[in-house]
C-alpha cells in the first residue's frame, strides 16, 4: 500500500472527505472536476482512485466540517519578504506569528493544541471542527479578508493538501508531515467571530447560452471542469491554471466552439475572484488562448 493511500485511508477514519491530487502537485487531476462533491470517506473508493497512481491527498474541508488555517511564509514576488505596514511590527515574520499577535489582541492562548501539519515550506495547517450552524467560507490573508497577514483560512468550497503528500513546485518541494496527531479541536469562538466578520464577496458567474443537446453538454462539462480547477486552485499555482484552462479552453475555441470573448470574460472573471491582478489576469488569458490555438478542437452536434 503506497504512502499516499494510507494516509488518504487514515484521513477518512477521522470522518474527513478526500479526492485525489496530481502526483507531485496540489490539483484534481484533469478530468476531476466537482471535487467536493466527490469527496468521499468510502475505504473502496479511495482503494479505487489511488489503485491508479500514488496521487497525493485532497481534504475536502466544507464536506469534512473542517476550517483549516493555513499560517505560510513569506514567497518571494508574491506577498513579499516583508509584511505590509500594519504587520511590519517586531517579530512579526511569517503567519505564525500573526496568529501569536492576534491571540495576544484578544487575550487567548495560542490555539496549537490540535491536528497539525507541517507544510512543504515550512508553514502550518492547524485543523478545526467548524463551529455548528455556522458556514464560514474561505479567506485569503494577501487580499485584506480573514485573519491577518500570511494567514489564509480554508472551510466551504475549499481543500488543502493533505498529510503524505509530496509536492515539487518551483516555488518549494517537501511532504506535508503531522506534528500533533490528537483530535481537531472546535475552532475557538473568537476566531469564528472574526471570521464570520470578513467573508469574501463572489463575484457572479458570466453565463454562457449553450445549446442544450450532446455538443452543449460536451462544453458545459468541459467549462465546469476548467472552472473547478481555477477555483481550486492554492497559492503558487493559480497563474499557471489559468494559462492551462485558457490552452484547453482556446482550443474549442480556434475549433468554432466557443467565443473567444465570452471565454475571456468568463476565466478573467474568475481569475480575478480567486486573487489574480487583472493585468496579469488579461495577458496569462491570452497566452494560454494563443497556445491552445495552436491545437483547434471541434466538437460534433
Amino acid at each position: 500500500m503506497s504512502v499516499p493511500v494510507r494516509y488518504a485511508l487514515a484521513a477518512a477514519t477521522r470522518g474527513w472527505h478526500v479526492f485525489p491530487l496530481v502526483p507531485g502537485g496540489k490539483t484534481p487531476p484533469r478530468g476531476f472536476t466537482s471535487w467536493e462533491s466527490r469527496a468521499t470517506t468510502d475505504p473502496a473508493t479511495i482503494h479505487a482512485w489511488w489503485a491508479h497512481q500514488p496521487y497525493n491527498v485532497g481534504i475536502a474541508c466544507g464536506p469534512s466540517r473542517l476550517v483549516v488555517l493555513d499560517l505560510d511564509t513569506p514567497k518571494t514576488g508574491k506577498e513579499g519578504l516583508r509584511p505590509p505596514p500594519h504587520w511590519d511590527l517586531p517579530g512579526v515574520n511569517d503567519g505564525a506569528d500573526v496568529l501569536a499577535v492576534l491571540c495576544e489582541r484578544a487575550g487567548e492562548p495560542l490555539p496549537f493544541e490540535t491536528f497539525t501539519v507541517r507544510t512543504r515550506r515550512d508553514g502550518t495547517h492547524l485543523y478545526f471542527t467548524a463551529p455548528a450552524g455556522l458556514r464560514l467560507a474561505n479567506t485569503e490573508g494577501h487580499k485584506g479578508t480573514g485573519l491577518g497577514w500570511l494567514i489564509d483560512t480554508r472551510a466551504n468550497g475549499g481543500y488543502v493538501v493533505g498529510p503524505g503528500s509530496h509536492v515539487e513546485l518551483p516555488d518549494g518541494t517537501g511532504t506535508y508531515q503531522v506534528l500533533h496527531d490528537g483530535p481537531a479541536a472546535p475552532l475557538p469562538p473568537w476566531l469564528s467571530k472574526r471570521l464570520e466578520a470578513s467573508p469574501p464577496t463572489p463575484a457572479q458567474p458570466v453565463r454562457l447560452v449553450l445549446p442544450l443537446d450532446r455538443r452543449g453538454a460536451f462544453l458545459r462539462a468541459a467549462i465546469a471542469g476548467e472552472l473547478d480547477r481555477l477555483a481550486a486552485a492554492p497559492l503558487g499555482e493559480r497563474n499557471r491554471t489559468l494559462f492551462l484552462a485558457a490552452t484547453a479552453l482556446g482550443q474549442l475555441v480556434a475549433g468554432g466552439a466557443l467565443s473567444e470573448s465570452e471565454v475571456t470574460k468568463l476565466l478573467g472573471q474568475q481569475g480575478e475572484a480567486i486573487g489574480l491582478r487583472p493585468s496579469e489576469t488579461r495577458l496569462t488569458i491570452a497566452s494560454g488562448l494563443r497556445n491552445g490555438a495552436r491545437r483547434p478542437r471541434s466538437v460534433a452536434a
